[in-house]
């Protein structure tokens, strides 16, 4: 049995890689993302991402597309308390921004698309400045109280605005952020790494990170002269041109030869090992990808191993 994290300071225990919804209703239809999420589960799986705005970006699509198929799915399997699930607002098309209005409808209309009472994990998508902390801290809080979310957490905030939310939500004791989403893995460290980092150690907060795979880059599909069928190909091929992807390509071939596991388990078990993180974010069209992201759970690096990914990917 694979043993569950805790995350940050809250009462949640997460399995080690959390199933991204991003896919649900886009790439993956009904019956693929039901057979998705009955693979992440049976494996011990239980924590989900999604977002109130996946994936208001596919032409036909207006969001909330991923909430909807995740409702459907525990409604069919009746198994919604044995689930972490976590979802996001400010993205919303017709639910956009921070406002602390804003905020209480789109959890509304999040709840009612996947058929629940309450939400595990509820993140500020992204951070919107004009709006000052104490009120969408206040708007948060005001949820934990109805019961409608259990904890709150941010997903792309400055360190600034990070210190000033923790800071009003300790002083009038009000729901405090437990987790941060960062975009961070092997070839994208430095916009979490420093001041942001630093801040989640001393207030005790939990890493999710997003991009854990940086769109398919740290699965080893992309190589010189190789051509991939996927909606991210452009993205993930870029790394490539850059001298420190290739290093990182080099460097998690050799140690993912060395432990004869897929080089997505490695990429993701060195995220895994980094300071402050509770469970990297990957998402899986297909049944087939499951296994490469689950291996995470069991697969423990070296010391060496990981000062050898982390010196390639400097």
């Amino acid at each position: 049995m694979t043993s569950l994290r805790k995350l940050g300071s809250s009462d949640l225990e997460v399995f080690p890689l959390a199933l991204g919804g991003n896919v649900f209703g886009w790439t993956a239809d009904r019956d693929r993302s039901f057979a998705v999420l009955d693979a992440y589960t049976a494996a011990g799986g239980n924590f989900v991402d999604t977002a109130d705005s996946y994936s208001a970006w596919v032409d036909g699509n207006s969001g909330g597309e991923s909430e909807t198929v995740l409702g459907q799915w525990f409604a069919a399997r009746g198994n919604r308390d044995d689930v972490v699930l976590a979802t996001k607002v400010s993205q919303h098309p017709e639910y956009p921004g921070l406002s602390a209005a804003n905020i209480k409808a789109a959890a509304d209309a999040s709840l009612r698309r996947l058929g629940t009472d309450h939400i595990d994990l509820y993140y500020t998508h992204f951070d919107k400045p004009e709006v000052p902390v104490e009120e969408i801290i206040g708007a948060l809080d005001e949820l934990v109280k109805a019961g409608k979310v259990r904890h709150i957490a941010a997903s792309n905030i400055s360190a600034e605005r990070l210190a000033a939310s923790l800071e009003f939500s300790d002083r009038e004791g009000l729901a405090r952020y437990v987790a941060l989403q960062p975009h961070y893995n092997l070839v994208s460290r430095d916009t979490y790494e420093g001041e942001l980092r630093d801040l989640a150690e001393q207030a005790g907060l939990a890493a999710v990170p997003y991009y854990a795979l940086a769109a398919g880059f740290l699965t080893g599909k992309y190589r010189p002269g190789t051509e991939v069928d996927s909606p991210r190909a452009g993205g993930a091929a870029k790394h490539l041109e850059t001298e420190r992807g290739r290093r990182v390509l080099a460097a998690l071939d050799e140690i993912a030869a060395a432990h004869e596991a897929p080089v997505a388990t490695v990429a993701l078990a060195w995220l895994a090992a980094r300071p402050t993180v509770a469970a990297p974010i990957a998402s899986a069209r297909t049944v087939e990808q499951l296994p490469a992201l689950l291996g995470v759970a069991e697969l423990i690096l070296t010391d060496d191993e990981v000062g050898r990914l982390t010196r390639a990917s400097a």
